[in-house]
């Protein structure tokens, strides 16, 4: 009998990351369920039957930490961790891209040499990062297919920095900090996807809308339960050897960046 696969599985203390990790155990996964709160994840985790791991996505010791706790490999990475805070200001742009996109970028890139072959990276992304919400300048900057890390680091910073400054509207930005972060965890899922192709792991990395569902996030008025909202990240997190790379879906199916 072959060994289970190890999923990772950030912000699974409730919501759509507490299902997923649910899901995922049903179909026979060892999951790691990680959590900012650790008396609030070790309970989840609990009433799941599966493993906890205190982690902060924007602390780097923790996801050090991480890192040595999964040492001997990971199947599959799920970044659902995420914020949408109230009001909008440069503190609330910095922070929301701290957790929403630069989070997932730091696990992700910690834990990539952890991924075995046949490995699985989930974005849990948004319909609301669709890059419509952007100027065509800046469109045109995230959809081309020459970004690089680097690139896109830059633009996140230049958001938060544009907000600031008072000048994000005029240089093309929406006046939504959750919007811009998953436009750029987006544009990450396909510069992943575009660097991994080459790699003998044969890593499949894809994001995914939800859609809107009933969690703190969401409220009680969203039309879709977390059990419904879980279904295509775990679906992305099992797919198939010809499964698709580099896309963004919801309910099973491409949609627009």
């Amino acid at each position: 009998m072959s060994a289970k696969k190890v999923a990772v599985v950030t912000g699974a203390n409730r919501g759509i990351g507490y299902e997923i990790a649910r899901q995922l155990h049903a179909e026979g996964v060892k999951v790691i369920a990680t959590s900012r709160n650790p008396d609030e994840g070790r309970t989840a985790a609990a009433s799941l039957g599966v493993g906890h791991f205190a982690l902060d996505v924007t602390s780097q010791p923790d996801i050090e930490k991480l890192a040595a706790h999964v040492g001997d490999g990971i199947d599959i990475l799920i970044n659902n961790a995420g914020i949408s805070m109230k009001g909008f200001d440069a503190n609330v742009a910095r922070a929301t891209l701290a957790v929403n996109f630069f989070g997932a970028k730091n696990v992700t890139e910690r834990l990539l040499a952890l991924v075995r072959p046949e490995g699985r990276i989930v974005m849990v992304s948004s319909g609301m990062g669709e890059v419509s919400s952007l100027s065509p300048a800046l469109q045109a900057r995230f959809l081309d297919p020459s970004l690089t890390d680097r690139g896109l680091v830059e633009l996140g910073e230049s958001f938060v920095s544009d907000v600031a400054a008072g000048t994000h509207a005029e240089k093309g930005w929406p006046s939504s900090a959750y919007r811009v972060s998953k436009v750029a965890l987006n544009a990450l899922t396909r510069i992943l996807a575009r660097r991994l192709s080459a790699d003998p792991r044969h890593i499949l990395v894809n994001a995914v809308c939800p859609g809107w569902v009933r969690t703190n996030m969401g409220g009680p008025g969203a039309s879709r339960s977390p059990e419904e909202g879980a279904r295509t990240p775990v679906w992305l997190a099992l797919l198939p050897p010809d499964g698709p790379t580099g896309g963004f879906f919801r309910d099973r199916r491409p949609i627009s960046w």
